[in-house]
């Protein structure tokens, strides 16, 4: 069966809230992760705690930067 169905326009009008939003749940996992790392009962997790809010830190990173990009986009009238 094919379907004649058009895609739907890229709105990305709130891509920013989206971002920011996405920060701030990042962060309280990371707040979450650093409380747990005084339960872990050894290294071995107390290493892989560390490298996954290393990984959250730079994921925040990445979002700031597209941040500013969507919001230089939003600025400019660029939707898309």
């Amino acid at each position: 069966m094919t379907y004649n169905q058009k895609p739907k326009p890229d709105d990305r009008s709130d891509n920013v809230e989206k971002l920011q939003s996405m920060i701030h749940d990042t962060i309280e996992n990371m707040e979450e992760a650093e409380a747990s790392l005084e339960l872990a009962t050894n290294e071995e997790q107390r290493a892989q705690i560390e490298a996954k809010n290393e990984r959250r830190r730079e994921s925040i990173d990445a979002f700031r930067a597209e941040i500013k990009d969507e919001a230089h986009a939003q600025q400019n009238g660029n939707n898309r």
